[in-house]
């Protein structure tokens, strides 16, 4: 792989989900929750995914580490097609792709305590050997701002804050290149999200750490991404980097959540675009450009063709949007 080369490159990935009926749970339809998302991320980068909530981007991130296995497309990861390996291997390259979950108290097993949660990955991957690993152990939750006497604790008796803390150290056990961070600090309260968002900062500065973070805020998405990518009902409709799409956006979609962001000074007016009906069913999207139906500048062109990513005008490097009209 050349050193220009991106770390993380998909190309038109798929995500359909048969929708099962009848006595003999035949596919009737299919859920269309990733429909053909291309992007690319770079070592050390941070690529921030938004969206509303059901657009696909949780989907995506657990294709992308492939605990879903994509319908079609091509996760490219070092080069090495990541949708065309079998269990046996990608078991290799999991050490260098690993994921941050939503909800810590779901994604830690209850049962084990912390110690035995950050053993499995070494274990797993026949890393050391048993009388190293508490040592491993120590360092691990050191790194994440926890004591090593945590390893003796169970996940029940840590905050939301210092459970998400204890995901991350596990992510960080095998020594990644990227993480998939799906929406981490969703749900911790704001006192907290600051301090796991900065932790995960010092990491990557640490570390060399490139992260796809998805999130529904965008304010916190700003503050972590080189990068931003908008996601509306399984596409991606827009890209830059965080100053230009908060600054100049170009797709009517990203300009109405960027007007959704709280503004924290009160004599400050803004204007809030309010986006009329509801987001399409994936089971049955509409024709031609995904977001038409709510779109207040959609035109005949819109309802019948779909839009491919370009570059608008006036050019702007590395911003693309999925929209026919310079708006």
């Amino acid at each position: 792989m050349s050193a220009s080369a991106p770390l993380l490159d998909v190309r038109d990935l798929r995500m359909h989900f048969p929708v099962r009926g009848g006595v003999w749970l035949k596919a009737r339809a299919w859920c269309r929750a990733v429909d053909g998302v291309s992007l690319t991320l770079r070592s050390g980068e941070t690529l921030g995914l938004v969206g509303e909530s059901g657009c696909g981007k949780s989907t995506l991130g657990k294709s992308l580490v492939r605990l879903h296995r994509p319908t079609t497309g091509k996760i490219l990861f070092n080069g090495t097609d990541l949708a065309l390996l079998s269990p046996r291997q990608l078991k290799p390259l999991r050490r260098e792709i690993q994921m941050v979950f939503q909800d810590p108290g779901e994604s830690l097993n209850a049962r084990h305590s912390v110690g035995e949660l950050l053993a499995e990955p070494f274990i797993i991957h026949r890393i050391g050997t048993a009388a190293d690993r508490p040592a491993r152990i120590a360092a691990l939750l050191e790194r994440v701002g926890l004591p090593a006497s945590s390893a003796d604790r169970f996940p029940f008796e840590f905050s939301g804050g210092q459970r998400q803390r204890i995901g991350i150290a596990r992510a960080l056990a095998l020594n990644p290149k990227l993480i998939i961070c799906d929406e981490p600090v969703s749900a911790l309260d704001v006192s907290i999200q600051g301090q796991v968002l900065n932790l995960l900062l010092d990491l990557q500065r640490e570390l060399g750490l490139a992260y796809l973070f998805i999130a529904h805020d965008l304010a916190v998405v700003k503050h972590v991404s080189d990068r931003i990518a908008v996601m509306y009902l399984g596409h991606i409709v827009e890209t830059a980097d965080a100053d230009t799409l908060y600054r100049r956006a170009a797709h009517p979609y990203t300009r109405a959540l960027i007007s959704a962001i709280p503004v924290p000074e009160p004599r400050r007016q803004s204007t809030r675009i309010v986006l009329k009906g509801d987001v399409p069913s994936p089971i049955n999207p509409p024709g031609g450009c995904p977001f038409h139906p709510r779109c207040p500048h959609a035109t005949d062109r819109c309802r019948t063709e779909k839009p491919a990513l370009r570059t608008p005008a006036p050019a702007r490097p590395a911003h693309e949007v999925a929209c026919h009209y310079d708006l």
